[in-house]
Formats: C-alpha cells, structure tokens, sequence
C-alpha cells in the first residue's frame, strides 16, 4: 500500500454512472475550451504579459495561484448559491488564467508547431487522467489523504520557488516538480470524491476535476515544449 494511501474502505469498485460521465465530460469540455484559448491567446499581448510576471518566478506563481484559487472560490459559490452569474464569472476567470498561462508556454514557440504541442499535451495529459483514475477506482480505498499531501506539495513548491527566484535557482526546477506533483494527487483526490461522494454537486464536483486536470496540463505543456523545441 502506497503512503499516500489510506487502509480505509469504501464500498464502490470500479464504474462509471451517468453522474461520473456527466463530471468527467463537463471537466473536458471545460479544458477544450481552455486549450482552444491558449492558442488564440499565444497571437496576443497576454502571452507578453505572461513573460513579465514569470520573470521573476515567484511573482508569476503568486500571480496565477491568486488567480486561480480565487476564480475556483467563486465559481463554487456561484453553483452553491444557484447563482449562475456568479458561478459563469468564476469560471471565465479560471479560463483566463489557465488560458494566459499556456499562452505564455507556447509563445515561445514557432506558429506552425503550437497546434502540435498542444495536442501532443492533451493526449498525454488524457493518458495520465486515464490511469489515475484506473487506479482510483480500482482500489476500494479512500484518498482522502492524497487532498492533503496535494496542499503539502504546492506549499513546499511555493517555498521552492521562492528561495529559487533569489537564492538558490538550482531549486526552481524542485518547485515545478513539486507543484507539478501537487496537481496529480490533487487529480486522484477529485477523482475520488466523484467515485464515492455521489450526492454531491455535480457542478462543484465538475470544476473541482477541471481545475486540477489544468494544472496537470500546463505543467506536462512546458516539458511537451521543451522537448519538441529540442527536436528543431
């Protein structure tokens, strides 16, 4: 049994309801949506601005963290408050910030390879959500914990990247590692809360998955792009 794990029991297998389809299809339209934005955005000013604030990293972190923590806040008010207004201006802010952020990655690269990093990305990024939750609903174990050790490794990033972007730059990459980490586990957990929690939101439970399949994205764009730039 892994650490990350619990020895607790559920009572749900693997299988899928129309519930789970309807989150796990909601959370993927979302993102296609987003990667169709990342392009449009990388042919704008906003990828510039990306470049400015991750050019001392910290700032482009705490820039983009508040972002996006404050546009899930929102739009999980929205839904809980049946305020479809409020819930559509939290998500159009997690858009934009998801959106601007993979602008800026794939700026750096020529127009006619953009397409093909973004698809190499979504396929990749579709594999891993696949696998994570194979092994979610495979196991009749709760993960819980892995929510937990989700905030640990985003807190211990933050630090990271911190201390990188004055001190030590050899710990920047430790951060995106971190982070990077963060946003799997954070995959397995909402996985999981749509496995087990099955009278919850739909909604929350929708943007709960989108948020955390993003960050997955993002972080596996940049290796994507490094590695196709490689290949020029």
């Amino acid at each position: 049994m892994s650490s990350f794990e619990t020895p607790q029991k559920t009572d749900r297998g693997f299988g899928l309801s129309r519930r789970e389809v309807t989150v796990i299809g909601g959370a993927s339209g979302l993102m296609a949506v987003t990667i169709a934005l990342m392009y449009a955005f990388a042919m704008t000013p906003i990828a510039e601005v990306n470049q400015l604030v991750f050019s001392v990293p910290i700032v482009g972190v705490v820039v983009y963290g508040a972002a996006i923590t404050i546009g899930d806040l929102i739009a999980e008010r929205g839904v809980k408050n049946g305020n479809m207004g409020t819930a559509f201006l939290g998500m159009v802010i997690l858009q934009v910030a998801f959106a601007a952020f993979g602008a800026g990655v794939i700026a750096f690269a020529p127009p006619d390879l953009r397409v093909t990093i973004l698809g190499i990305t979504a396929v990749i990024t579709a594999i891993m959500m696949a696998l994570i939750s194979g092994y979610v609903y495979a196991r009749s174990i709760t993960f819980e914990h892995w929510g937990r050790f989700s905030t640990y490794a985003f807190i211990g990033g933050v630090i990271a990247i911190l201390v990188g972007s004055f001190v030590l730059p050899e710990l920047l990459l430790a951060g995106f590692a971190l982070i990077f980490l963060g946003f799997i586990l954070r995959l397995g957990y909402e996985i999981w809360q749509v496995r087990d929690n099955r009278n919850a939101s739909v909604g929350l439970q929708t943007i709960g998955v989108y948020v955390a399949v993003a960050g997955v994205f993002v972080h596996v764009l940049q290796l994507v792009r490094a590695y196709v730039l490689s290949q020029q």
